[in-house]
């Protein structure tokens, strides 16, 4: 067998990264993000069984508890300073995105959650400064790693600037709109 040389393949310009990024096909199932913090192109396999059960007891509790009526997305495509990210979990006013395209702005977004999978710093670092560069004004991180769940608010500057962190069984307070006490004791 002769050993063929690679051959390197041009990256595309800055600029022409979001064009790349949305002529990208994915395998059914999967889904892609741009982490522009990072310059990557990110493909994500399906989320595993745990992951899932995580997913559904914090909808659960949102649609059920929250002193408003709310709408909660799953992989909703949004845009932020950052790149195009595909939150696990977006929650919203009633309707908000009825008529939105696959990406939408996310002004107006009350909060949105991740629950960690095969790269968890991403959802520490990356998509937190994301998601308050894009004036979020509430990210719920649900870290399986460190078995704790983390609530984010007051973005400004990019990041940010207060948190509320509960190990798995711990109560977790969400301010208003939502007004209600997170049970986490069945994450453990």
């Amino acid at each position: 067998m002769v050993a063929m040389p690679a051959v390197e393949q041009p990256l595309p310009a800055e600029n022409d990264l979001l064009q790349t990024f949305l002529e990208l096909e994915t395998p059914p199932g999967y889904r892609a993000q741009l982490i522009d913090d990072d310059g990557e192109i990110v493909v994500t396999q399906p989320p595993d069984g745990s992951h899932e059960a995580a997913f559904s007891l914090i909808i659960k509790q949102f649609v059920r508890r929250s002193a408003i009526d709310l709408d909660v997305s799953g992989n909703k495509g949004l845009v932020v300073p950052d790149g195009r990210f595909i939150p696990d979990g977006t929650i919203s006013p009633v309707g908000h995105f009825e008529d939105a395209e696959p990406w939408a702005r996310p002004d107006g977004v009350l909060l949105v959650f991740e629950i960690t999978s095969t790269n968890p710093v991403r959802d520490r670092e990356a998509k937190r400064r994301g998601y308050a560069a894009a004036g979020i004004p509430c990210y719920l991180l649900v870290d399986r790693g460190h078995g704790t769940v983390t609530l984010f608010t007051d973005p400004s500057d990019g990041d940010y600037q207060a948190h509320s962190e509960v190990t798995f069984g711990k109560p977790l307070e969400l301010p208003a709109p939502f007004s209600f006490t997170l049970d986490t004791a069945p994450l453990r």
